[in-house]
């Protein structure tokens, strides 16, 4: 049973991917997004990862795709664009690519004694084992992410504040076109 679960879940990923990339809308995309998070929480728990399972679905499938449509919709993306196609040859590069991705889990997973999944701890994927090895092993690599955020951050508030207006010789602010035409 597990073998068929992670077959679907394995399929859909790939498929949503390549909906990604072969998808000209923005939406479908985003769409197809949502269904490779989908997927990939469906893996994590065959992995008995609950807690990672829950954060996939809610943050990234939840959040980060409303996010992209919401932009999407700000940036009033028409149905009716189309953008060029300049990555024709990817589209069945991606397919074969994931294909062998595919093969290569597959015969990984009956390659094993049994033919079943490893077995792990039975904290494995809990919110406690998370937040031990969050805040143990990986503690300076989880500082880092957050110290790049925060800068990525200040960066993007920087790059989006407008310009002051700068003062022309006679210090006094630089007025519009309309200013000098009057």
């Amino acid at each position: 049973m597990e073998l068929v679960i992670f077959a679907l879940a394995a399929l859909g990923a790939v498929a949503g991917g390549v909906g990604i990339i072969a998808s000209r809308s923005p939406v479908r995309s985003a769409l197809s997004l949502l269904l490779v998070l989908g997927c990939l929480a469906a893996l994590s728990l065959l992995l008995a990862a609950q807690f990672i399972a829950a954060l996939q679905i809610i943050i990234y499938a939840g959040a980060i795709v409303i996010l992209f449509l919401f932009v999407v919709m700000l940036l009033h993306a028409r149905s009716g664009e189309t953008a060029p196609n300049r990555l024709g040859w990817l589209t069945p590069a991606g397919i074969v690519l994931g294909g062998l991705l595919l093969a290569g889990l597959l015969g990984t997973v009956w390659a094993r004694d049994g033919g079943g999944v490893a077995s792990v701890g039975a904290e494995f994927g809990t919110a406690e084992a998370v937040g031990q090895m969050l805040f143990t092993t990986f503690m300076l690599p989880f500082e880092a992410a957050s110290v790049l955020l925060l800068v990525g951050i200040i960066a993007a508030v920087i790059i989006g504040r407008p310009e002051p207006a700068s003062p022309t010789a006679t210090g006094t602010p630089r007025r519009g076109v309309e200013a000098r035409k009057r």
